[in-house]
């Protein structure tokens, strides 16, 4: 089972590399991590996909809370969360397959950043699953590359 983490930390450098230090030390992977400032300059959001079960999270944000830069842990488990990824494509293109990609890309809600004399690269964003589902399409066609931020959350409401 995967689990989505929300870690809000000091603004500082070395702070990433004490986060992932706590995870390879515990044989935990990290499936997805994306780190970015606040609305306040001083804290950073990372957002951590890991994988394992309910022992596994519980350690997980234990630890976590121990950490000097911690500020705050949030475990979407049992929250209302929206949840995105984003993605640049570069798809082999000639000129007679080109519409067909955008058409693809078009039902995808997706936008076509790049044309070149025989690819494409189109901007995608949308939850893992709806990511996944593009690159399949994609797949046929011949993918030249590919580079993904990894998910980004935050809960729903008014918190």
């Amino acid at each position: 089972m995967k689990h989505t983490i929300s870690v809000l930390v000091e603004n500082k450098s070395g702070v990433l590399a004490r986060i992932s230090g706590l995870f390879s030390a515990r044989g935990y992977n990290i499936d997805s991590l994306a780190v970015g400032p606040t609305e306040d300059p001083d804290t950073s959001r990372m957002t951590i996909v890991v994988g394992g079960d309910e022992d596994v999270l519980e350690q997980v944000t234990k630890q976590l809370n121990k950490l000097p830069d911690t500020i705050s842990v949030k475990d979407f488990l049992s929250a209302e969360f929206v949840e995105r990824d984003l993605m640049l494509i570069r798809a082999k293109a000639s000129k007679k397959e080109r519409p067909e990609i955008m058409e693809i890309a078009g039902i995808f809600r997706a936008k076509v950043v790049d044309v070149a004399q025989d690819s494409v690269m189109i901007e995608v964003t949308g939850s893992e699953s709806k990511i996944e589902a593009f690159i399949e399409l994609m797949m046929p066609y011949g993918i030249k590359e590919m580079a993904r931020t990894g998910i980004i959350a935050l809960e729903r409401g008014g918190k």
